[in-house]
């Protein structure tokens, strides 16, 4: 089976040729591809990028095929997304073309390392991969194949005199097709003593670094990357310090931070070490400043943004925010369908229009609250705009609108909600252009709650709109047409959100759409209220000044909605699985895993995620599915475009409460591996207040680590099965 999340660089020319071939046409053509592949937003291509690849036409061996794959290329498209485009055009010749060529591209999983060894022991180089069937090695020596050296590892016996490193590599082949390996040294050192020809050298020379990190200076929002390289045996392990502290997780060759803010700042040293020996980096510094934003001008004092030397009439924005919560599942009120659906296309199409999106779901009393919190610190003079969003069960008493959590009990009253007016009022105190409230719920009277809260006065800020799904003391209604429907209120909004108007104006159209729906008239009505003094719009272009003390913050905002990389994991017994990622929203995440390579005497395996938090919102019964439809996710068809076949798939809900690592068991038939993947997604922000002392098969440590991957496998030998018990290996 093919590696389908390999990008789409690794085709080759005569596959794409082929390709350029089959779309180079105007009916089910490369446009057709354009359009489909823009359903993702990072992938949409702009018409000055369609109107260069159409130009292709007019050069001698131009395509505009090969134009638009290119492009694709380079916002990392994978072979996945690709085939999901092609299988929706219907183009049968191009999904067979690509698949063949998949099933063709060799993977090498398991690079060769360089070692430093003592003369007269046995060094071990091995290289798996991964490919069609029939695989063939050979390894070389320098350019001269070695003889006999046609499995994936080589024995290398060091009884020759010590001298120059000799460089090996591995050429995997299959037919025509074939790829090599990195190239591994092996350096062998001469013996101390005669006693240790037979063993380990324990010289300093048995550990080597080759190569130190570099100091380097980078602005905020960059990528930090240092890298130390070394080589020894056994084989060197890694652990990497900022300010003479451990870098936690940071246990590889090479230290990779995204979106780097100010408090990466320091300096920076890697320790190397194996069974005998320990030797550190050089210590560097790395330097961390404010991004610098150049624009056509000036900032002007004033809530709202507008430039000097910008177009007459023009406003602009700092920043654009928006938090989206959607309450589903409540434990003590009716269920609700419509707001996963609501809120997964409004995030869509916000961020279309260049909005920071955080999408919630199911969120209680206590994480409301700190959500908001969170939301608040992204606001400040000039983000434009603050918009918030809410779906769930709700009410209206007094003027004041309240959201209604989770876990509110059934007589709640305004002690168990999140009152609207409070956030508005959290919001001006930040100086914000434009305050936005889109409440698609009830504004039913609570008989329950007589009590008017004090909120505080509201400031006259000329800057201010209320779209509220349905009138004072009406109900909002959800349409029963299946599993995958909006609201009333979204299905009418998500027409005219992308619009060049003025908030307001875009507001009263949807007023006027949702009039035309013969079930609801007389039940529900769009009600707008605002104070708004100035044309201002969801589509006004962001200019950053030139100095934001609100960055820091941003970039850390941002890496709370970065997915934990793609990892493989190596098991004892052979086995290599591959554990992948999906985001649902920005508290829900899917986990994919797949076996990717097992040695042929094993003739079962599968990859099970295990022991996950108890915390988290997850049935047991939806995970480890083999297909994504099982999980019962109204979304799949969305997220799944992505994801490799032939995989067990897992939901995972509920990430804000993520708050301790479990302790795995060995199991007698079992390898485990515990997978540290950090806080994903909304879980960096802990939304949630932090609990009491774990009991006793609860201990307390680093944030973020939790879940075990469980390769369980059927080997055919018996004498493989070790009454020892597999080993665990914290990553």
């Amino acid at each position: 089976m093919g590696d389908w999340s390999m990008p789409i660089g690794s085709l080759g020319e005569e596959v794409v040729a082929r390709l350029c071939e089959l779309l180079d046409n105007a009916g089910r053509g490369w446009r057709k591809l354009a359009e489909l592949a823009g359903a993702e937003k990072r992938f949409k291509c702009s018409a000055e990028e369609l109107e260069m690849c159409s130009l292709k036409v007019l050069e001698p061996r131009g395509s505009p095929t090969q134009c638009l794959l290119q492009l694709l290329a380079e916002r990392d498209c994978t072979l996945r997304y690709l085939l999901g485009c092609l299988e929706r055009m219907g183009h049968e010749q191009a999904c067979r073309v690509l698949s063949s060529a998949v099933q063709d591209v060799i993977r090498i999983m398991v690079q060769p390392e360089s070692q430093v060894v003592a003369e007269g022991t046995e060094v071990s180089l091995t290289c798996s991969a991964t490919g069609p069937p029939g695989l063939a090695y050979q390894w070389f020596c320098g350019r001269q194949e070695v003889p006999g050296a046609t499995s994936p590892e080589l024995v290398i016996d060091t009884a020759t005199p010590a001298g120059q490193p000799e460089w090996y590599i591995c050429r995997v082949s299959c037919g025509a097709n074939f790829t090599f390996s990195r190239w591994a040294h092996v350096q062998v050192e001469k013996s101390s003593s005669p006693s240790s020809a037979s063993g380990y050298c324990p010289t300093m020379a048995g550990l080597q670094i080759l190569q130190q990190p570099r100091p380097c200076c980078l602005a905020e929002g960059d990528t930090l990357v240092l890298e130390c390289r070394a080589i020894g045996n056994p084989p060197p392990q890694y652990q990497w310090f900022r300010n003479r502290r451990p870098v936690e997780g940071a246990q590889a060759p090479q230290l990779q931070v995204k979106l780097v803010t100010t408090a990466e700042r320091g300096s920076y040293s890697c320790r190397v070490f194996n069974l005998f020996h320990e030797v550190w980096s050089q210590e560097v510094d790395v330097e961390i400043g404010p991004r610098l934003f150049t624009s056509g001008g000036s900032w002007q004092e004033g809530d709202g943004g507008s430039l000097e030397h910008g177009s007459p009439g023009q406003l602009y924005a700092t920043d654009k925010v928006a938090l989206l919560i959607g309450n589903m599942h409540y434990l003590h009120h009716k269920q609700l369908q419509a707001p996963i659906v609501d809120v997964h296309a409004l995030g869509a199409l916000l961020r279309q229009l260049d909005f920071k999106v955080v999408s919630l779901l199911d969120l209680r009393k206590a994480e409301m609250q700190m959500a908001v919190d969170e939301f608040l610190l992204l606001l400040d003079k000039g983000v434009y705009a603050g918009l918030l969003y809410y779906a769930g069960h709700g009410y209206e008493n007094f003027g004041n609108s309240f959201m209604v959590p989770i876990d509110a009990p059934s007589a709640y009253t305004s002690e168990h909600c999140l009152c609207v007016q409070w956030v508005l009022r959290e919001m001006q105190q930040r100086r914000t252009g434009l305050n936005i409230f889109l409440l698609d719920m009830c504004r039913k009277r609570n008989l329950n709650d007589d009590v008017i809260p004090q909120v505080g006065a509201l400031e006259v800020t000329a800057n201010i709109v209320f779209g509220y799904a349905t009138c004072a003391d009406a109900e909002a209604y959800e349409l029963s047409q299946g599993e995958l429907s909006n609201g009333i209120f979204v299905t009418f909004l998500k027409r005219w959100l992308l619009e060049d108007e003025k908030i307001t104006v875009l507001l009263d159209k949807v007023a006027e759409d949702m009039g035309t729906l013969e079930i609801t008239r007389g039940r529900q009505a769009l009600e707008l209220r605002s104070n708004l003094s100035e044309r201002r719009a969801l589509t006004d272009p962001i200019c950053p000044p030139g100095q934001d003390e609100s960055s820091a913050r941003n970039l850390q905002w941002a890496k709370a909605h970065v997915l934990p990389e793609s990892q493989h994991l190596c098991f004892d017994c052979g086995v290599t699985v591959q554990l992948g990622f999906a985001a649902e929203f920005s508290n829900i995440m899917i986990i994919y895993t797949r076996v990717v390579a097992a040695p042929k005497d094993i003739s079962k395996c599968e990859a099970r995620l295990t022991d996950i938090p108890e915390e988290l919102d997850v049935d047991l019964k939806c995970t480890n599915k083999e297909s994504p439809e099982e999980l019962g996710s109204p979304l799949v068809p969305i997220w799944s475009i992505g994801c490799p076949s032939c995989c067990l798939y897992s939901r995972i809900c509920g990430l804000q409460k993520l708050q301790y690592r479990y302790q795995g068991m060995d199991d007698f038939v079992e390898e485990r591996q515990r997978v540290n993947v950090g806080r994903p997604l909304i879980a960096k922000l802990n939304l949630q207040a932090a609990p009491s002392p774990p009991h006793s098969s609860l201990f307390s440590s680093s944030p973020g680590s939790w879940g075990l991957v469980e390769s369980s496998w059927v080997n055919t030998p018996e004498e493989n099965l070790s009454p020892e018990g597999p080993s665990s290996h914290t990553l």
